[in-house]
């Protein structure tokens, strides 16, 4: 009997993307990382403050605020995940 993972099988998709049947099972349990995490955290913060500022704060200026907030992140992270929500300072 073949198993499904939505509609493909799994043993058909491991072999596509060359990865064990074992390997995508463990990987499906996995707790999130840190980083994961601290992206969340992130992104919730960047999308209630570009909000706040009614979509006026760009990269730098988010980074600012979120440093203020005791976030400490690089700009270039926060333009990362701005551009992962899909956001931009209308001033851009």
């Amino acid at each position: 009997m073949k198993e499904h993972q939505g509609e493909f099988a799994v043993e058909k998709m491991c072999r596509v993307f060359e990865v064990s049947r074992s390997g995508f099972y463990a990987w499906l349990i996995r707790k999130p990382s840190k980083r994961a995490l601290e992206n969340q955290a992130f992104k919730a913060t960047i999308l209630e403050l570009h909000q706040l500022s009614k979509f006026r704060l760009d990269s730098p200026k988010l980074t600012s605020e979120l440093r203020d907030r005791s976030m400490f992140v690089s700009r270039p992270r926060v333009a990362r995940l701005m551009k992962q929500l899909g956001i931009r300072s209308i001033f851009c």
